[in-house]
C-alpha cells in the first residue's frame, strides 16, 4: 500500500479540514456543555457531498472508498471526536451498509436523501441484555401479511433521537438464534417507535446516545435488507469496516493531543526557560509523537485492508484496539504536560480526554477485539 494520499484525497482532507476549523470548531464547546448536535452543520457536510463517500454518484455519494472515510473522520475528529462519531454512525453504519446490503430500490429510496442530508440514519444492534453478545439480541419481528411487526428496544444508539432511518436488526426465527436474524430498514416516524432520552455521558458530548423502543412496529417487507434469517452475515460483514474506519477518529484524538502538548510546551516558562527544553517533557513529547506515526499506518493500513476484503478481522480489531488505547494515553500524557491548565476545560485537551476513552469500548470492546485478532491467527495455522 502507498500510505500517501492521492490528489482527491488530498482534496476531501484539506476540505474537511477547513470546514472543521472554520464552521464546527465555533461550536464545539457548545456542544460538550450542552450535549448539543449542529444539525446544520451536519447537513452543510452533505451539501458538500461527504456523507456518502463509499457510494456512487447516482445516489448523491462521492464514489470514493474506505480511506476516504477514515480521512473525512479524522478531520472532523481532530476538532470534535464527538461530530466524527455520529457522521460516522451516518455515513459507514446507515449509508453504506444500505448499499452493500441493500437492493437497487431500497437504495434508490433511502440513499439520496441520507447522502445529502436531508435524512440522518443510524444503526441498532445493542441491547440492553447484548452488549458484546450482540446476536443474543431478544428484539423480535413477527411476519403479519405484507409487514414483519418489531417488538423489543435497542441501547447506546448513536444519533437514536435525531435520526429519521434506522437500521434495526431483529429474531424472525428465535428458535434459530444467531441464525434467525433480519435486517430491517425502519423510518423513525413509523407509529410505535420511540426514544429515550439521550444518554447523559463521560464524554463525546454532542454526539446524541439514545435507547429506541419497538412496540409493534410494522415495517413493510419491502424495507428487509437482504434476505430473511441472513441478518447475521450482515452483521458480521460490516464490523470490520465499522472498527477500521472509527480507528481514524481515535487516531485524530492522539494527533490533536500532541498539537496542543507541543504548543503548549513551547510557550511555557518555568525556571526561566520553556518546558519544552526539559527532558521529561521531551520524553513525553517524543513518544506521543512515534507512537501517533506508528498508529496512523496501522490505521490506514487495516482501512486498505478492509477496502479489498470486508471481513479482515484481524486487522480491523488491531487497528482500533491499538490506536483507542494510545489515543487515551497520549490525552492524558498532553493534560499532564499542561498540567493545572489541562485540567481546565480552556485547553480542550481534558475533553479530548473523555473523548478518547468510548472508542476502547464502542464497536465491541477491547477485550473483544483481542480475542478476535487471537482466533483468527489461530484459525490461519
Amino acid at each position: 500500500m502507498d500510505y500517501k494520499f492521492n490528489d482527491e484525497q488530498q482534496l476531501v482532507q484539506e476540505t474537511v479540514r477547513q470546514f472543521a476549523n472554520e464552521r464546527l470548531e465555533p461550536v464545539t464547546e457548545k456542544m460538550d456543555s450542552e450535549d448539543y448536535f449542529p444539525m446544520d452543520l451536519f447537513k452543510e457536510l452533505g451539501e458538500l457531498g461527504l456523507l456518502g463517500p463509499t457510494i456512487p454518484m447516482e445516489y448523491e455519494g462521492a464514489e470514493s472508498d474506505y480511506i476516504t472515510q477514515g480521512i473525512i473522520l479524522e478531520e472532523l475528529a481532530r476538532v470534535s471526536p464527538a461530530f466524527a462519531l455520529s457522521v460516522g454512525a451516518h455515513s459507514n453504519l446507515t449509508v453504506d451498509n444500505i448499499y452493500r446490503n441493500g437492493n437497487d430500490e431500497q437504495r434508490s429510496r433511502f440513499l439520496p436523501k441520507l447522502a445529502s442530508g436531508e435524512w440522518m440514519g443510524a444503526l441498532g444492534i445493542t441491547e440492553p441484555g447484548a452488549g458484546s453478545d450482540a446476536l443474543s439480541m431478544k428484539t423480535v419481528a413477527k411476519e403479519e401479511g405484507d409487514y414483519y411487526l418489531l417488538s423489543g428496544s435497542k441501547t447506546f444508539i448513536t444519533n437514536a433521537s435525531i435520526a429519521d432511518v434506522s437500521i434495526i436488526y431483529a429474531k424472525t426465527r428465535p428458535d434459530l438464534g444467531a441464525k434467525g436474524i433480519t435486517a430491517f430498514i425502519m423510518p423513525m416516524d413509523l407509529k410505535g417507535v420511540s426514544t429515550g432520552k439521550p444518554f447523559d455521558k463521560m464524554g463525546m458530548r454532542g454526539s446524541l446516545t439514545s435507547e429506541i423502543f419497538m412496540d409493534d412496529v410494522a415495517v413493510p417487507k419491502e424495507n428487509i435488507m437482504g434476505s430473511v434469517d441472513q441478518g447475521h452475515k450482515i452483521v458480521m460483514s460490516g464490523l470490520s469496516i465499522e472498527r477500521a474506519t472509527l480507528a481514524a477518529i481515535s487516531l485524530a484524538i492522539s494527533k490533536t493531543a500532541l498539537d496542543i502538548a507541543l504548543k503548549y510546551s513551547i510557550e511555557r516558562e518555568q525556571f526561566g526557560k520553556p518546558i519544552s527544553s526539559f527532558q521529561m517533557i521531551q520524553e513525553k513529547i517524543a513518544n506521543i509523537y512515534t507512537e501517533t506515526k506508528a498508529s496512523e499506518l496501522l490505521v490506514y493500513w487495516a482501512i486498505n485492508e478492509v477496502q479489498n476484503n470486508h471481513r479482515s478481522n484481524k486487522e480491523a480489531a488491531a487497528s482500533i484496539m491499538y490506536a483507542s488505547e494510545l489515543s487515551t494515553k497520549h490525552a492524558l500524557s498532553s493534560l499532564q504536560i499542561l498540567g493545572g491548565y489541562g485540567y481546565t476545560k480552556e485547553y480542550k485537551i481534558e475533553r479530548f480526554a473523555r473523548d478518547a476513552k468510548l472508542l476502547e469500548i464502542g464497536a465491541g470492546t477491547n477485550e473483544i477485539r483481542r480475542i478476535i485478532i487471537a482466533r483468527d491467527l489461530v484459525k490461519s495455522r
